[in-house]
């Protein structure tokens, strides 16, 4: 298979593993935080600092790249790799989520997805075979099978605030009103008719011996549901799969009960992929019930606005309170704006005297100001904040030293109450 997982390590009181995922454009070891680049960028971001925080494994959003540039472009461009400047490994979406995230919009049929183009109205059909075929052009290493992705609870509960879901529920549902349980039924039988379609035409194309296909397991929240789409995903084989359709609504103990209860029924051999979950406590928890890769937007997304991530929680660096702070964001941090080396800041005696940082009075100065590189540093300490958290995971599932790291990330303790029976240090 193009993509394998070699197993390096296990954890005696938890489900984690440590381990190396090997792809046509080198390894990355695992758990993995993917940095999320929609359009083929880490927004702001150079692929060589991308690298320099640790991220090892990018995802690019094929949904968003078909629309703009297109794909027949990236592949006359010698694909997304040699396009955005990333040699490493890299994964791409299907478009599963965004016909989930802008239902209110679109036609769902046995077909595929019906959308209009958000860049320039046109109308496009995104059926399981465009969307392999758009993969193929963009080259990523890992690509996914498109999914029909449902709400994970009632959008008609008023349990979340997603409006745009109720729309489509109310547009949806004709005379006999929405059923949720209906819903999660169909989602899942068209989720594996659409892999079966989608393993059809990548096996059809030419870049079956070095992509490789991974199939998301659907459910919502019902855990029948999840464990009847986990068989009939599972019992097609692939280099990988994914748990989808999580971090949508429902709240965090839900995420985490899902993926304890999911997780075991995907292969032990083969990488497990929980998609666009992001928290520190649900990757904890998730982690220690055996997922291997994540992705999420949220340390990008976050730090265009001036949220930051520590060890202890996010902090909001508009916040008045910061505008005569002197400290780093986070101080003990080696990121690019806690600790620049002399590539980011000139040399100079601070420099030399060892305390030279870019203070959250700074920062707060540059998003006040509207300077570009307020958002640049923050995301760039973001991503190394996540970075750093996954390597202490790593090297914790080793040694089961779990109290110690909750001691040093007090922000993931949620994550680590009820993962399995036997959590030893980490369970009270």
């Amino acid at each position: 298979m193009p993509v394998r997982l070699e197993i390096l390590a296990r954890s005696l009181s938890t489900r984690a593993r440590v381990g190396r995922v090997h792809t046509p454009h080198g390894s990355f070891d695992t758990p993995a935080f993917m940095p999320v680049g929609t359009h083929g960028t880490v927004k702001g971001i150079l692929p060589g600092l991308v690298q320099a925080t640790g991220a090892q494994v990018i995802l690019g959003n094929s949904y968003h790249l078909m629309l703009r540039p297109g794909s027949e472009l990236i592949a006359v461009m010698g694909g997304l790799h040699r396009f955005a400047g990333w040699g490493g490994p890299m994964l791409t979406d299907s478009g599963g989520y965004q016909a989930y995230s802008l239902a209110d919009t679109n036609k769902l049929t046995e077909d595929g997805v019906e959308f209009r183009s958000i860049v320039d109205g046109a109308l496009v059909n995104l059926t399981p075979e465009r969307a392999i075929e758009t993969q193929n052009q963009i080259g990523a290493d890992i690509i996914m099978a498109l999914d029909d992705c449902p709400p994970s609870v009632d959008p008609g509960a008023g349990i979340v605030n997603q409006t745009r879901l109720r729309i489509a529920a109310r547009r949806d549902s004709g005379r006999r009103g929405y059923d949720h349980a209906a819903r999660l039924r169909e989602a899942n039988e068209r989720t594996v008719r659409w892999l079966g379609r989608c393993r059809t035409a990548h096996l059809a194309g030419l870049r079956a011996g070095d992509q490789a296909l991974f199939g998301i397991v659907q459910g919502g929240t019902d855990l029948d549901q999840r464990a009847w789409s986990a068989e009939r995903i599972c019992g097609i084989d692939l280099p990988g799969y994914a748990i989808g359709g999580v971090a949508v609504g429902e709240q965090s103990e839900q995420i985490a009960e899902v993926i304890r209860f999911t997780a075991p029924l995907l292969p032990d051999a083969k990488p497990r992929y929980l998609m666009g979950v992001g928290y520190e406590r649900d990757l904890f928890a998730a982690c220690l019930a055996g997922i291997d890769m994540f992705d999420c937007v949220l340390p990008t997304r976050n730090g265009r606005n001036a949220n930051a991530f520590t060890s202890s929680g996010q902090i909001r660096l508009r916040n008045a309170k910061y505008g005569m702070d002197p400290a780093p964001i986070e101080p003990g941090c080696d990121c690019a704006a806690c600790l620049p080396g002399p590539q980011i800041i000139a040399l100079g005696e601070r420099l030399k005297s060892g305390d030279t940082w870019f203070s959250r009075a700074y920062i707060r100065h540059l998003f006040s100001a509207g300077e570009m590189l307020g958002p640049i540093l923050v995301t760039l300490h973001n991503l190394r904040h996540f970075q750093r958290f996954m390597a202490d995971v790593r090297a914790t599932i080793r040694t089961d030293a779990w109290s110690g790291f909750l001691a040093r990330w007090p922000v993931a303790e949620a994550g680590s109450v009820g993962v399995s029976n036997d959590l030893g240090e980490a369970g009270a």
